[in-house]
């Protein structure tokens, strides 16, 4: 279980996310919306501790994660994988080298150091590749693939980690609807697959309502909206995107099968 108390996070005057309460079950799959500059981004990157809340505490099976230093808070960035939506991935070296710096506190000093790759962590990263349909990328520069193979990569990385959750920020913002999906799949397939819960910021309404099994919705860094896919009314999305939410909210879209 993750819990969220009174997570607040200010910016000298301004505050980007105030005082969010929210609890996240084992095995869920949760959808984050809102408009731009709601504070979706700012949320996930404290639950990570790469921004530092200004008040209030993140729980992760019952250990207070604001008061980790040092080394355990290294094994809680490890424990808790981001997936962004640039991908941050090193375009000049090979896919199975990107997809191995996911595995780099898991490795003693001296072999991070030099680079000395394990057998056993080179087949754990090339299983993870092959599981998101990417194996034969394997050697191929990452810069030299597209968006959605790059953000799949990414997907990769992360889940060699071994992480306990994953943070997924804005993962498919620039990418086109094929890769959209595609990435989308893969996280779903990967919740289902090891319960590891996910939770993705997402700009699409589409999107979050097919994949998620629970919104949270966040306005002006508050949280306004907590349910499942279907209480996202026209109202409930009033309140996240004013004016335009009868836009954003839209005809009930099909549901995309994602493969088993």
């Amino acid at each position: 279980m993750l819990e969220l108390q009174g997570l607040t996070r200010r910016f000298g005057a301004a505050t980007a996310v105030e005082a969010v309460d929210l609890r996240v079950p084992e095995g869920q799959m949760l959808g984050i919306i809102g408009r731009s500059g709601a504070g979706k981004s700012t949320l996930l990157r404290m639950i990570n501790r790469l921004t530092e809340p200004s008040a209030g505490r993140i729980l992760h099976r019952g250990r207070d994660v604001t008061a980790l230093r040092g080394a355990p808070l290294r094994r809680w960035r490890t424990d808790c994988a981001m997936i962004f939506q640039q991908f941050n991935l090193v375009p000049r070296l090979d896919v199975l080298t990107n997809v191995l710096v996911g595995r780099l506190n898991h490795l003693p000093a001296w072999r991070s150091l030099s680079g000395a790759w394990p057998e056993a962590d080179r087949a754990i990263a090339l299983a993870a590749l092959e599981q998101l349909d990417i194996g034969n990328l394997a050697g191929q520069r990452a810069g030299s693939l597209s968006g959605g193979q790059q953000q799949r990569v990414a997907i990769a990385r992360a889940l060699v980690q071994e992480p306990s959750i994953i943070l997924a920020d804005e993962p498919v913002a620039s990418l086109d609807p094929r890769n959209a999906k595609l990435v989308m799949d893969a996280l779903a397939e990967i919740n289902r697959r090891y319960g590891i819960p996910v939770l993705v910021n997402i700009h699409s309404l589409d999107l979050a309502r097919t994949y998620c099994e629970r919104l949270v919705g966040l306005a002006a860094g508050r949280l306004v909206f907590d349910g499942p896919p279907e209480a996202l009314t026209e109202e409930a999305a009033r309140r996240l995107y004013g004016l335009e939410a009868a836009e954003a909210v839209g005809a009930e879209p099909p549901r995309i099968p994602v493969a088993a």
